[in-house]
C-alpha cells in the first residue's frame, strides 16, 4: 500500500495540502484567522463584495461549507453581510476593516510558508512545479464542468 501512496498524485497533493494547512493554522492562530478563511480573504481582499454563491464557486466549495465558514467569519468580526440590491433574496459579503487590516500579514505568512516548502527546489523547478499543478488543476476543473458538478 505504501508504494501505491507514493505513486499517487492525488494522495501526495492531498498530503502536501494538509501540511500546508497545518502550518498556516499554526502561524495564523494568534491572529484568529483559520485556514478555511483564506479563500474568502483572498476573494474579497480588494474591498469588493460578493454573494455567498459566488464565493462558494470561486473557492470551489459546497454552499453549506461556505455558509458555515461565513458564519464563523461573521462571529469573528471578519465579514459583514448586506442586502444585494440586485437580488433581495441574497446578501453581499464583504470584509470588515479588521479583516482588511490583516491581509498584508496573511500574505506574508503565506509567502513564508511557500518559501519554506519550496526551498529545496531550484528556481526553474519551482516554476515547473507550479506550471504542472496548474495543468493538473485545469484538467480536473474541465472534468468537473463537463460532469456538471
Amino acid at each position: 500500500m505504501a508504494l501505491i501512496r507514493e505513486a499517487s498524485a492525488g494522495y501526495l497533493t492531498n498530503w502536501a495540502a494538509r501540511l500546508f494547512a497545518r502550518e498556516l493554522e499554526r502561524q495564523l492562530a494568534p491572529s484568529g484567522i483559520a485556514p478555511a478563511y483564506m479563500p474568502v480573504l483572498f476573494a474579497l481582499a480588494d474591498g469588493s463584495a460578493l454573494t455567498q454563491k459566488a464565493l462558494a464557486r470561486r473557492a470551489a466549495v459546497e454552499q453549506p461549507t461556505m455558509a458555515a465558514t461565513l458564519n464563523r467569519m461573521q462571529r469573528d468580526g471578519m465579514i459583514t453581510r448586506r442586502p444585494d440590491p440586485g437580488d433581495k433574496r441574497s446578501a453581499l459579503v464583504a470584509l470588515t476593516p479588521l479583516a482588511l487590516g490583516q491581509i498584508d500579514a496573511v500574505e506574508r505568512v503565506v509567502s513564508a510558508i511557500n518559501t519554506l516548502a519550496l526551498e529545496q527546489l531550484a528556481p526553474d523547478e519551482r516554476t515547473q512545479l507550479l506550471g504542472l499543478l496548474r495543468r493538473v488543476i485545469g484538467v480536473l476543473e474541465a472534468q468537473d464542468k463537463q460532469l456538471g458538478t
